[in-house]
């Protein structure tokens, strides 16, 4: 259940103080004085020009303070604030809500809900077009204090509005409560399932690269890659949908890969082969609970590729798989977008 609320709209304005007259079919305006009886001609005036030439002017001037006023969704009112996660050990407050998913991974291209269905979906400002993606918080209620993985937007919630999962929010209320207030913080290093994992999207090649890391723990700041084991380092981009691009690809691979979250853990892996839809695990972990990791570059689990798909690159939200360590890689068919018809979640109109 979320609460939106309705798009803002414009306020409506009268034009003030306007004279009209009429001579030789001209129309003569004064904006700046009240209005004046109307002058006749001794053949009279000719009302249907006068009343077009002030049906004229107040739509120029109605469109005019509409644009000035520039009207927007309520509900997007807290996305003027800088996105940013939840990170670090400050407690935040704010209420909580529930959805469900219908099993779906959310947004952030999980291929389902975790097996344990806690999970969160953060408003636009938290979520972070993506930045929030693989994260913890801990959430605080009447009746207790639940983990959740961060895997999905809300769009019509405000910063502090947590959209949790039914299962999660009945740890901490009562379900016929609806809406409660919580205290929330992100989880620093919490343990990790398992080494991280690497799914190359459906479509990529040489010359497309789009990566999804899995099992990171704390929220990711860089993914860089290269072709091989030496050159440059190439700066990927995060996209909203959870995975790391290079539009202009990164070569046939292998790749080495150099992933970075935002506490300052950075581990690289290499082997990383192209093999659109098969997640590769990794014996590469983020980080030890509680140590900083260092830089280090074993090698990944090797599978061998599978015929690429024929599917063309695209920006539409698709879950992916997220390994457990050592999962035998299997391709997995792109599913449809996140927060489907029938579930809680709606968006801003």
């Amino acid at each position: 259940m979320t609460d939106g609320s309705a798009p803002g709209g414009v306020d409506s304005r009268g034009i003030d103080g306007s004279a009209i007259g009429v001579k030789d079919v001209d129309i003569e305006l004064d904006l700046d004085r009240a209005p004046d009886e109307r002058l006749a001609s001794p053949s009279g005036p000719v009302p249907w020009l006068v009343a077009a030439g002030v049906t004229v002017l107040a739509a120029v001037l109605g469109l005019t303070l509409a644009l000035r006023s520039g009207s927007s969704p309520a509900c997007a009112a807290g996305r003027t604030l800088a996105a940013a996660p939840p990170t670090g050990t400050a407690t935040h407050s704010g209420k909580a809500t529930f959805y469900d998913s219908k099993g779906a991974g959310g947004n952030c291209s999980n291929p389902a809900a975790p097996a344990n269905r806690l999970y969160v979906a953060l408003g636009p400002t938290e979520y972070a077009a993506g930045a929030a993606c693989g994260g913890f918080l801990d959430v605080t209620g009447p009746k207790g204090t639940v983990r959740v993985l961060i895997m999905d937007q809300c769009p019509e919630c405000e910063p502090g509005h947590l959209d949790l999962s039914r299962e999660a929010f009945a740890r901490i209320a009562d379900p016929v409560q609806g809406l409660v207030q919580v205290t929330y913080r992100a989880v620093v290093n919490p343990p990790l399932p398992g080494p991280l994992s690497f799914r190359i999207k459906e479509g990529a090649s040489q010359f497309w690269f789009a990566v999804r890391i899995g099992n990171h723990g704390n929220p990711l700041r860089a993914v860089e890659v290269r072709q091989g084991d030496d050159g440059p380092w190439r700066a990927t981009a995060r996209q909203d949908y959870n995975y790391w691009l290079l539009a202009s690809g990164a070569g046939p691979g292998p790749y080495s890969v150099r992933v970075s979250d935002v506490y300052g853990h950075r581990v690289t892996v290499s082997g990383i082969r192209m093999a659109p839809g098969q997640v590769q695990s990794s014996v590469v972990r983020m980080y030890e609970r509680g140590v900083v990791a260092k830089t280090s570059r074993p090698s990944a689990t090797a599978r061998p590729p599978a015929a690429r798909p024929s599917g063309t690159p695209t920006s539409a939200r698709r879950p992916a798989e997220v390994a457990k360590a050592n999962a035998p890689a299997t391709p997995v068919a792109d599913r449809p977008s996140t927060r489907p018809a029938g579930a809680t979640a709606r968006w801003c109109g």
